[in-house]
């Protein structure tokens, strides 16, 4: 069964959708994580604000009272505070919906508050007044107290709740990202390799002379474009444009092929050498044909072995083949070229009676025009081997090199 690329990348966009959303309630955790982190802290400031409040000097009745209304506001700003907070505490109210049991602790904490600011008014400004009887003095201590004693232990029983219900979301965030890890590994391991088998179904297209025919094609679009191209002829698999010695293509192959790759990079210098073995033509055969197949065929594999999808290689000559390369700089293109005229430099035959024998091959270099036939070029690059054998050989030149 083959599987649709057009498919895969939408279902890839849901899942980069999946992570985005995932990523998102992740920092809204993390913010709500912060916003108990604000109440716990608004609680404490409350807890020692009381505390305050029971301390108060009662010799300067100015001063008190100025501290009284100071810190009994605060209390119930610090109250209406935690309020707003909890309207953004979407966890709480949506998923442990804890709202009707929260809000009645505020509303709860706001009457004891208003009872505790109440019972200190009474303590601290009554208890300078020379008039209030000395037992009424004692009522109002102990009404102060126990105001102080109910809401002390109201904000601590807020404490626990809140660190309950944060240990509560713990568990929901700690169960969601372990699920989310799981499904995310998982998705992108499935993805993976779904890309994968992709881009192995995009080399197979891409390695035209490739004969890999037990190679299954994965997705509906390659396959498409593969029985396309099965309907075109296929260069590698008609005998009529390789040469026989080599296994490389003839000089009709090369055309054809050039013609099949050309639009393959059309952004990159295409490039045609054409070497020739120095010393080794057919007015002049110093090995016997055997060696001279031999040769022949080291030298054809030699050059294959720098080889690239884009590149065509052909023997064009008795003893010429003919080297079209497709790279990103005219520089790349001619340093790849004295590779391999040095790697051919690096074969050694044994001869009979003669010993040791090394190959060499010199090297016409041409960068070719759009404007320009492959066939002009072709005559172009001879001319400038020309010039590299008659100075001596076992050199690529250039078509500037006939200048200087």
């Amino acid at each position: 069964m083959k599987h649709s690329i057009r498919k895969i990348f939408t279902n890839l966009s849901i899942y980069l959708l999946f992570v985005l959303l995932i990523a998102s309630i992740s920092i809204l955790l993390v913010m709500e994580q912060n916003l108990s982190i604000k109440k716990i802290d608004n609680l404490n400031k409350q807890k020692l604000v009381i505390l305050n409040l029971t301390k108060l000097p009662k010799q300067d009745i100015e001063r008190t009272l100025i501290e009284f209304n100071s810190k009994s506001t605060q209390l119930l700003t610090e109250t209406q505070n935690l309020h707003n907070l909890y309207k953004y505490n979407f966890t709480e109210q949506y998923i442990l919906k804890n709202s009707a049991e929260y809000l009645a602790d505020l509303n709860l904490l706001t009457k004891l508050t208003k009872d505790f600011n109440t019972k200190a008014n009474e303590y601290y400004i009554k208890y300078t007044k020379k008039e209030l009887l000395k037992n009424k003095k004692k009522v109002n201590k102990q009404h102060f107290r126990k105001a102080f004693y109910l809401l002390n232990k109201h904000i601590d029983s807020l404490i626990l709740k809140n660190m309950s219900y944060s240990n509560e979301k713990f568990f929901l965030i700690e169960k969601m990202v372990l699920f989310s890890f799981i499904l995310i590994l998982l998705m992108t391991l499935w993805f993976k390799n779904r890309l994968r088998l992709i881009y192995a179904d995009i080399l197979f297209l891409y390695s035209i002379r490739k004969n890999r025919e037990n190679y299954a094609i994965f997705s509906e679009e390659m396959d498409a474009i593969s029985l396309r191209m099965k309907k075109k002829t296929v260069v590698a698999e008609n005998p009529a444009l390789i040469d026989q010695v080599t296994g490389v293509y003839n000089h009709k192959g090369m055309i054809s092929s050039y013609e099949t790759k050309k639009g393959m990079k059309n952004s990159n210098f295409i490039t045609v050498t054409v070497f020739e073995i120095d010393n080794f033509s057919k007015s002049n055969r110093a090995f016997s044909q055997e060696l001279t197949q031999l040769i022949l065929k080291k030298v054809a594999f030699t050059i294959s072995l720098h080889e690239q999808p884009t590149d065509v290689i052909a023997r064009t000559d008795y003893n010429q083949f003919t080297v079209i390369l497709s790279r990103q700089s005219k520089e790349q293109s001619y340093k790849d070229i004295d590779i391999i005229r040095q790697s051919i430099g690096e074969l050694k035959f044994n001869v009979p009676n003669k010993g040791t024998v090394n190959i060499t091959a010199s090297g016409g270099f041409i960068i070719k025009p759009n404007t320009l036939h492959i066939e002009e070029t072709l005559r172009n690059a001879k001319a400038v081997l020309k010039y590299a054998r008659e100075n001596g050989g076992n050199r690529v030149t250039q078509e500037r090199d006939l200048n200087n």
